[in-house]
């Protein structure tokens, strides 16, 4: 029996290794698509698939009072899409704790209110610390890192970041918009 809980003991490490590395990427990236993640259904993501892209990242929260932004999102999302442009999002509890749902709980809140179809990848830590995920330790490098929920980034087709935005910045906003059509190059 002992030999079989060090057995599990050992492959639960080793899933938890393989998880953060996933997760985790490289710790000293130049790109931000050079990071690697997990999609929101807990598959190995490579970010280097949005390279050459324009993206919006943007921390999400189904129970959020900035939540009705999924909409505005996912209408950016789709009048852009074939320009070269994608919206990623990020769900995280941190402000509130409002998105305390599973992964299958907020894809299911996301399609069936907002009718989303960006990526959403696995639930992540933004706020500065040991807990911080790369991919907000790599944003947070710009100096700025989200105070709620709904923070964007506009990553430009090289990886790095070309603006911040702040929550109640919508994604309709001019100012927005001008940053991703600078992006697109537009």
């Amino acid at each position: 029996m002992r030999a079989g809980w060090q057995c599990a003991g050992f492959l639960a490490g080793m899933a938890l290794f393989s998880v953060n590395q996933i997760q985790g990427g490289e710790m000293a990236a130049d790109s931000f698509y050079s990071l690697k993640t997990v999609t929101l259904a807990g598959q190995p993501a490579d970010l280097t698939q949005y390279s050459g892209k324009v993206s919006l990242v943007v921390n999400v929260a189904s129970q959020c009072g900035f939540t009705p932004q999924y909409a505005g999102l996912e209408k950016l999302h789709e009048e852009l899409k074939g320009r070269g442009f994608t919206v990623l999002g990020f769900p995280s509890n941190d402000f509130g704790q409002q998105e305390p749902g599973t992964p299958e709980e907020i894809s299911t809140f996301c399609k069936k209110n907002y009718g989303v179809t960006f990526p959403l990848f696995g639930k992540l830590v933004t706020k500065a610390g040991p807990e911080q995920s790369p991919i907000y330790s790599f944003l947070g490098k710009t100096g700025h890192l989200p105070a709620w929920n709904f923070g964007k980034y506009v990553i430009g087709k090289d990886g790095h970041v070309a603006g911040f935005f702040p929550s109640s910045v919508t994604p309709d906003s001019a100012d927005l918009r001008t940053a991703i059509e600078d992006a697109l190059g537009h």
